[in-house]
């Protein structure tokens, strides 16, 4: 008999729907109708099989609640709100059959009951739309501040703040945990809506459990359903949270898992469980891109960048936080030192330059120092030797360049050693000795000669 009350209650969901077409259908056609009433006699018999249709879904829902363990302060709006609507359906039917059973109708305009039909049947769908993806719903994706100045509260994100140096000091719930469950559980399991009566927003709540009883036992995640439900497939109706919710990252579900494992203490740090440092890398700075400078840049034209692009060369941001851009001449191999003033209306925001295969001789040098911001210069497979490289030697950001396949002298090396922030050379296949100088300034400038060589392993000699 339980069976046949859940199944016949799950067939809510696709029941509810014929009402509400029905009742839509009855109201639209009563608009287009209203002067040339030809379709006095169907209108009515719509708002009768709304009627029954509104009657099966009221059943239907019923019995949801029974099946599914709602509780009753959860749906009674809905319930009351579905009623009224099957009734007044029938009320409307006896309206336009102008029924002599109920002559107090006579006395109400069509238009008042048609206007209060409407609202009923808004308001019974936001209820059950509450019930299903919560009341939050539609305002979710908004910014907290708007969402506040409508009324509806608000749970600010939680960063997980950790690094090389707190990490282990660092509490284990209060640090990382609670602000996993705060940013990811806390919009359906807080006094605001304790969904499933589970709070997660305090260690009583979450000790304490809901209405399924406790979600934590103790050193096991695979029996806890805190840790059990992140972990089931995202179309199962028990996965938590719902689909249509931001899901943890695996990073978060295994910092849940490890919680649990461990006790699920809310009083000791990382350091006091011993867990490894691994569990916790993905949530320490990442480094910075040192592809361009660590300053701000205003965007360069568009209209300049759309002609620069017309003449072959490739221009595109280096990343969406930034205005900096990186410029290819990959697709214009006969690129010469003339056309760089083709590149002078961006020169500020270009931090990496490829000039790889292009045409260029020792003249571009005089023209690259006029980028103030180039990080990353390529020149390789090009004839430059390095004479008038020195000029480059005021860039405050030039971190490497790459003279791979090029006619780069050795002469020309130890100038290198006066750049400012250079950190790699690559020399591969130049005219410099490869046994000469690996390094200048103190080791702070790396030079690359390449022509790497795997170590030979011993399955280098099995024949297939």
């Amino acid at each position: 008999m339980d069976v046949l009350k859940q199944l016949l209650g799950r067939l809510h969901p696709l029941l509810v729907h014929l009402p509400i077409g029905f009742i839509i259908l009855g109201l639209l056609l009563q608009w287009y109708d209203r002067k040339k009433a030809e379709y006095v006699k169907v209108i009515p018999l719509i708002y009768f099989w709304a009627g029954i249709s509104s009657v099966l879904a009221c059943i239907t829902g019923y019995l949801q609640y029974q099946g599914e363990g709602y509780t009753f302060d959860t749906v009674k709006l809905h319930l009351w709100a579905g009623i009224a609507t099957a009734l007044f359906s029938f009320l409307m039917y006896a309206k336009l059959m102008e029924l002599k059973a109920i002559d107090f109708l006579t006395k109400i305009p069509l238009l008042g009951l048609s206007i209060v039909f409407f609202v009923l049947i808004s308001f019974t769908g936001h209820q059950g739309g509450n019930i299903t993806h919560g009341e939050d719903y539609l305002v979710e994706p908004l910014p907290n501040s708007i969402k506040t100045a409508l009324g509806f509260e608000t749970y600010e994100e939680k960063e997980i703040v950790l690094n090389d140096e707190n990490w282990q000091n660092a509490m284990l719930y209060e640090d990382v945990i609670k602000p996993i469950l705060n940013n990811k559980c806390l919009s359906c399991h807080s006094p605001k809506k304790s969904k499933g009566d589970l709070l997660l927003n305090s260690e009583e709540g979450i000790l304490q459990g809901g209405e399924n009883g406790e979600i934590i036992v103790e050193e096991n995640p695979g029996e806890s359903q805190l840790f059990s439900r992140l972990i089931l497939p995202k179309d199962d109706e028990d996965h938590m949270p719902p689909e249509d919710k931001t899901q943890p990252s695996k990073e978060e579900i295994k910092l849940i898992e490890t919680w649990v494992a461990n006790g699920n203490p809310f009083d000791k740090s990382i350091g006091e469980l011993n867990l490894p440092k691994e569990l916790f890398l993905s949530f320490f700075p990442q480094k910075l891109d040192d592809d361009h400078p660590a300053i701000e840049i205003i965007a360069a034209s568009q209209d300049s960048i759309n002609k620069i692009e017309q003449t072959g060369i490739h221009v595109d941001l280096i990343s969406k936080a930034s205005n900096f851009l990186n410029v290819s001449c990959i697709n214009k191999p006969l690129f010469s030192n003339s056309d760089f003033k083709t590149l002078i209306p961006i020169r500020e925001q270009i931090a990496r330059l490829d000039l790889g295969g292009t045409q260029v001789t020792d003249s571009i040098f005089s023209k690259l120092a006029m980028l103030p911001n180039l990080t990353i210069l390529k020149l390789d497979n090009t004839s430059v030797t390095g004479q008038g490289i020195s000029l480059l030697e005021s860039q405050e950001h030039l971190k490497s360049i790459n003279l791979t396949s090029s006619k780069f002298e050795g002469q020309y090396l130890q100038v290198l050693s006066n750049f400012k922030k250079l950190k790699k050379v690559h020399l591969y296949k130049t005219n410099v000795d490869t046994n000469g100088v690996q390094t200048l300034s103190d080791g702070q400038i790396l030079i690359d000669y390449g022509n790497y060589q795997l170590p030979v392993i011993p399955s280098d000699s099995i024949v297939y």
